[in-house]
């Protein structure tokens, strides 16, 4: 935040001698009685290790976009484990669909996780997250069980994460697993407002038809959209479903998949590293193959602050350092 306001109003290193010796005589002035002559170096010190610090941060930080907050207006549970929370920035987020930001509550300082919203920037600004709730994770059963409405969240600048909406006019094949859903949903409601018309197959795999959270919405799409959307369905461990709609979701994938189609994959770690392996074999054009990046540790400020200084650029690189925590390397919206 220092750095932010650094930036913001202009500062140079030499206005820190300036600043120093102007709060060396307020504290004075106020303090009365209890000021002593020693405490002017001690305070004109403090002012100048922060006044660096600031500096610094501002350098990192460059020109990009700023952290701001939004209010929870709603939470939704979709199902079990996961909820839809819904919040509204106080100033309008600049991301393109496919994009990841990083999202920290107030009741868990300092703990951000990345999260897609699963929206196309919508008129009146809100933002939907889809999160699940990760077993023996620590941040994301506060986000599913006890952030309520009217809270604040914290919400960093996006990045894009290698779901960026290829250019041109080819056919998709976009390819869910679990949570992994939201950001192609964004993708979706950004084709559907594109001039630029192409058929798209999207592939929602889950463990079972209860773990299908988002069913009402799959079905919309594909009825107001049906004359270039197509929607499947895979479970891979439930025997009650129609046998055309059982089977790993790479099987099905490559099933669906026609040559000359982008294909563009996003879900939990396991199957990123599935389809970057079956998915080529089995004749899907690496070049057309786009893989959602995982994340892997905790929140990685230094590459988030590289990131904003390239905001305005679509190049993305591996970014193995944010989200996941506790149980492992996960995609955004899978945090723990």
């Amino acid at each position: 935040m220092l750095g932010r306001l650094y930036r913001r109003l202009g500062l140079y290193p030499h206005h820190g001698a300036v600043i120093a010796a102007a709060l060396v005589d307020t504290v004075r002035r106020f303090a009365g009685e209890s000021w002593k002559p020693e405490l002017a170096n001690i305070w004109e010190q403090g002012c100048l290790r922060v006044w660096r610090s600031a500096g610094q941060s501002a350098g990192m930080l460059g020109d990009g976009p700023q952290v701001t907050f939004g209010v929870v207006e709603s939470v939704v549970s979709a199902c079990e484990g996961v909820a839809v929370v819904t919040v509204r920035p106080v100033r309008r987020l600049r991301y393109t669909p496919g994009d990841a930001m990083p999202v920290c509550s107030p009741r868990l300082p300092g703990r951000w996780r990345w999260l897609s919203p699963a929206n196309a920037p919508r008129p009146d600004g809100t933002v939907e997250f889809h999160i699940r709730a990760v077993p023996g994770g620590a941040v994301s059963p506060v986000f599913v069980g006890q952030v309520a409405v009217g809270e604040l969240l914290w919400l960093g600048p996006a990045c894009e994460v290698g779901l960026s909406l290829p250019a041109g006019d080819a056919d998709l094949l976009l390819v869910a697993g679990g949570t992994g859903w939201a950001p192609l949903r964004a993708l979706v409601e950004q084709i559907a407002a594109s001039p630029v018309r192409r058929r798209v197959t999207v592939v929602v795999g889950s463990r079972t038809l209860w773990d299908l959270y988002d069913a009402a919405v799959l079905t919309t799409l594909r009825q107001v959209h049906g004359d270039w959307l197509s929607v499947v369905l895979a479970f891979s461990d439930d025997g009650d479903v129609d046998p055309a709609a059982q089977g790993g979701l790479v099987g099905v994938v490559l099933f669906h998949y026609v040559p000359g189609q982008a294909v563009l994959v996003c879900g939990p770690p396991q199957l990123i590293e599935e389809a970057r392996t079956w998915l080529p074999i089995g004749g899907v054009d690496p070049g057309d193959l786009h893989l959602a990046v995982t994340f892997r540790h905790a929140f990685d400020a230094a590459l988030w602050a590289s990131r904003q200084r390239t905001a305005t650029s679509t190049a993305t690189s591996t970014v193995g350092e944010a989200s996941g925590g506790e149980g492992g390397d996960r995609r955004p919206e899978e945090a723990s």
